[in-house]
Parts: structure tokens; sequence; C-alpha cells
């Protein structure tokens, strides 16, 4: 019986540090580091010369938008250029990006991925300074100035925007849960900037160093993620800018929503693989730390403990009288009764948001399977079906 609560205790511990734990200790970390450090405020404004890269692929439909939202950032004329990429677009995406000659436009009629779009487009830019942005987002007017302004600082490499999903009025679910989630992985963003480097960045907005960036391979599925983690294995930071987000529309609904999860969760795996350098503690000893709590244990351990945590704790509630055994599976049945409430709740189309947290919370976890068993078959395509997103006008 020993060794089933030492299992059991060890799953519970992975499983609170994970999603809470890391969160806190970092929180306790980074006001110890501030109590002995002192910030200097660089009040010097510099504007360089900075390229914004978009990948769109049959974005007829947003692309216009996407354009004018970008003429209209604010930054100095003549200093920020663009260049869009809609390589096998089948639609009429080529044909309105050539409608603005501020717009350079890359076109080919082969589609090789967004990872090749984006590596071509770096070819053509000749700035110091690269800023990628997905095609499906909005971006607020200051978001140029205060990404490059990180780069006053020569140890900084890389630049992650925030991302904000909209809350609509046709899918709460995926609204409420994958913007509550969003505003999670933003807290944990913050604090892993204030503590060392933000581990990875999301492909709606981030910037790099060009000299920094390093092409991640055709086949690579996070590729927002491989690049700017490639920086930091040189020994740069990769610093967190809240005040410089894209807005996203969420996905239509919870169908649409896995497709991209699980796209998300088999380029997580084949991630570690590619960046399993970044395990070893004792070359990178504060981002190892970072990179495994923040994304490692959440990709692969916790997956594992859910169910295992729930099956000890039935066996050991029968093995044994303590009541602290009976008091957590009590604490477990309401968990798992309130996403399968959240879930009959949303087939039933009735809004009851917080029962939805923990039925997407599941639902992220299960992704994790479906993309873990993709990633060992290989048949996840850098050619992935886009998922589709609610109209923006529909935000409220």
């Amino acid at each position: 019986m020993i060794w089933l609560e030492i299992l059991f205790f060890i799953g519970l511990f992975i499983l609170f540090y994970s999603y809470l734990g890391y969160g806190l200790l970092l929180q306790l970390l980074v006001s110890i580091k501030k109590i002995f450090s002192s910030k200097t405020i660089d009040t010097q404004e510099e504007f360089p010369e900075v390229t914004l890269i978009v990948a769109a692929y049959n974005e007829q439909d947003f692309i216009v938008k996407k354009i004018n939202n970008s003429l209209e950032l604010d930054y100095p004329s003549g200093k920020l250029k663009f260049i869009f990429v809609t390589d096998g677009s089948s639609d009429e995406t080529p044909a309105l990006v050539s409608r603005f000659p501020e717009i350079t436009l890359l076109h080919s009629d082969e589609r090789k991925g967004k990872v090749a779009a984006m590596h071509r487009a770096v070819g053509f830019t000749n700035t110091p300074y690269i800023i990628f942005s997905d095609a499906n987002t909005l971006l607020n007017k200051e978001s140029i100035k205060n990404i490059v302004r990180h780069y006053r600082s020569p140890k900084v490499g890389g630049v992650a925007g925030e991302k904000k999903i909209l809350a609509t009025s046709l899918d709460v679910l995926t609204s409420t849960g994958e913007g509550l989630y969003w505003k999670y992985e933003s807290w944990l963003k913050k604090l892993d900037s204030d503590f060392y480097s933000v581990v990875g960045a999301a492909g709606e907005l981030f910037s790099v160093r060009k000299d920094l960036y390093e092409h991640p391979g055709d086949n690579i599925l996070l590729d927002d993620f491989v690049i700017s983690l490639r920086i930091c294995e040189k020994g740069y930071r990769l610093v967190y800018e809240p005040d410089a987000f894209a807005l996203e529309a969420p996905s239509s609904s919870i169908k649409e929503e896995q497709k991209r999860k699980a796209r998300i969760s088999a380029g997580a795996f084949q991630s570690m693989v590619l960046l399993r350098s970044l395990l070893n503690i004792f070359k990178f000893p504060l981002l190892s730390f970072q990179y495994i709590s923040h994304r490692v244990l959440r990709w692969t351990l916790c997956p594992l403990f859910l169910p295992l945590v729930l099956i000890l704790n039935i066996i050991l509630v029968y093995q044994s009288d303590w009541i602290v055994y009976k008091l957590i599976l009590a604490a477990q049945f309401l968990f798992y009764l309130m996403a399968f409430a959240g879930w009959l709740l949303y087939k039933k189309k009735i809004r009851i948001s917080f029962l939805y947290v923990p039925y997407y919370f599941l639902f992220i976890n299960i992704s994790l399977y479906i993309g873990f068993f993709r990633f060992l078959k290989g048949n996840q395509s850098v050619l992935w079906e886009k998922a589709k997103r609610e109209n923006y006008s529909s935000a409220t």
C-alpha cells in the first residue's frame, strides 16, 4: 500500500505544482528579486526600422481588415515595412493584398505551410527587427512601439506579445474557456518574464532580432515556440510585453477548437524532442527550471496523472480509513461532476459559464492525448486545416 500512497501524493503534488504552485512560487521569487534589484527606466525614444510579416492563407474575408489595421499602427512613417505572404491561397487573398502599394506581396501557388512562408519572407527583410503576426488578428496601435523599446537591452533577443480572445455572443464555451486560459497564461508569462525569460512565444504576435532568427525546419508544427526558444538557447532573453496585443476571435465551436488544440498538442511533443537541450538544468539553470515547470510537466505528466490520481484515490479510500483520502476523492468527484454538467449544458446551449471551466480544462488534457498519438504516428501535417473562428461582428 505504501507505494500506492507515494505515487498518489507525487501525482497530486505535480498536478498542484504545474497548474498553481509554479505560479505562486514564481510570484514569491519575483518579489524577492525586486527587493534586491534596481530598475532604471530608459526614456529615450528610438524607432529602428522594423518589418511586420504576416502569413495569410485563404483569408479573403478578413485580410483587408488586417491590412488596414496594420497601416494604422502608430510608428514613424517609413520605418515600418510590411510583407504579406499568401502562398498557396486559392481565393482572392493575393489580389486583395496587391491593391495596397504599401504592402510587399509574396505569392507562390504552391502551399508549403506557414513556417515555409514565414521563412521565405524573412529572406526579403533588411531591417534589424522582425515582428510576426497572424492574419486573423488585430493589433493595438501602440504595439510596435511597445515591442521595439525592449531591444534597448542587448540581452533581449525577442519579445512575446499578448494574445487576447474576444468575448462573443455565439459559442460561450470556446470564448469563456479559451479566454480564461489565455488570461491565466498571460499571468504566468508576466511572472516568467520578470523572473528571467518567457518560455516560448505565441504566433499571434511576437518579435525577434533578425540576426538571431534561425529557420526551425520545414516540418515544424509550433514554429513560433521553436523559433523563440532557439534564441533563448543562444543565451538571450524573451521578454513579455502585455501592452502589445493581438485580438483574436475564439473558435466557432468546440469541434473547431479541438482541431486547433490537437495540432498544438502534437506540436508540443515534437518541440520537446527538438528542444531537448533545454532539459539540461546544468546548462540552462533558470530557463530549464521555467521550461520544465511551465511546459514539460503540463504536456507530459499532468495528463498522465489526472486519471491515475483518481484511480489511486479510489483504491486508497477502500484500503484506508484516513479522512483526507475521502475529502480529496469528494473534491475530485465534484470537479468531474462539474465538468460533466458543463458538457451537458453546452450540448443544450444553456449558459452557466463557471461550469465550462472544468470542462475546458479536461478538454485541453484530452487534446494532449490526441496530439500525442498523432505525434507518434507522424500524421499531423504542417498543412493543417484551419479551425473556423467566429466573426468579429459577434463580439460583445
